[in-house]
């Protein structure tokens, strides 16, 4: 990926192109295919992860989180497949290449910049990881992901809106399941005010809305690459500053 990421450019393709008008088995198939595909390449990365290590932390809530759907996609759970899983994958994707941007010493999107750097941080917290993880995935990469979709399937944003809200049932999912099991102990966050303050300041509900009214604003820029470009920009940077508030040390 080059260092300044361009909205233009294509993340890999897992999916094959269909248009949005329900799903053959075909296209069924290549959507349990696409999930399982990115499914292996998180539990990759999961190996390659040290213990305590903050991508890890995330990676772990969000490879459970993306095993149940696809297991729900494989059983035939949605309307259109083909559609949800292009979404699901495209929205993974983003993150992977992110990660992957970086292990490669390239320079990733400043949304996902907070994290890299204090993923080893003594001081941050598990719960903290996992918060600018999904920080950076809502705030950036889901409207991009909205776009890659919209590309791929010959459609605008407001067709997409039932996939839209399948993955916010998905976030919901994964926010839920980092609070389950990274919370710390009522008697701990009595004493941890910052983490108290850090942890109710974050709201999933208004990421989401943010990233619906990105994804409309990138595709009516579409035939303008350079505002395209700069929103975008813009909008990444404002995400990664959210993450970088989520990372105070609090231990």
């Amino acid at each position: 990926m080059a260092q300044s990421e361009q909205i233009a450019v294509p993340v890999p393709e897992h999916t094959e192109h269909t248009e949005h008008t329900g799903s053959t088995d075909t296209a069924g198939d290549a959507a349990s295919t696409g999930i399982t595909d990115v499914i292996e390449r998180m539990r990759a990365l999961g190996v390659r992860c040290p213990g305590g290590d903050g991508v890890g932390v995330f990676n772990e809530v969000y490879l459970a989180v993306t095993e149940a759907i696809g297991a729900e996609v494989a059983a035939g759970g949605f309307a259109d497949r083909a559609a949800t899983s292009a979404l699901d994958v495209r929205f993974a994707e983003r993150y992977l290449a992110a990660i992957g941007t970086a292990d490669g010493g390239g320079l990733p999107p400043e949304c996902w910049r907070p994290l890299l750097q204090y993923r080893r941080h003594p001081g941050v917290r598990p719960i903290q990881f996992a918060l600018a993880g999904i920080n950076a995935h809502i705030g950036h990469d889901l409207a991009l992901a909205v776009v890659d979709t919209c590309r791929t399937l010959g459609c605008a944003p407001p067709e997409l809106e039932d996939e839209f809200e399948r993955v916010g049932d998905l976030l919901v999912l994964l926010e839920e399941r980092i609070r389950e099991e990274l919370m710390p102990g009522p008697d701990l966050l009595e004493i941890a005010d910052p983490l108290t303050h850090l942890l109710t300041s974050w709201s999933l509900q208004r990421a989401r809305e943010g990233a619906r009214s990105a994804a409309k604003v990138l595709w009516r820029l579409r035939s303008v690459p350079p505002l395209a470009e700069e929103f975008r920009g813009r909008t990444d940077a404002a995400v990664g500053l959210v993450g970088r508030f989520l990372l105070t040390p609090c231990g």
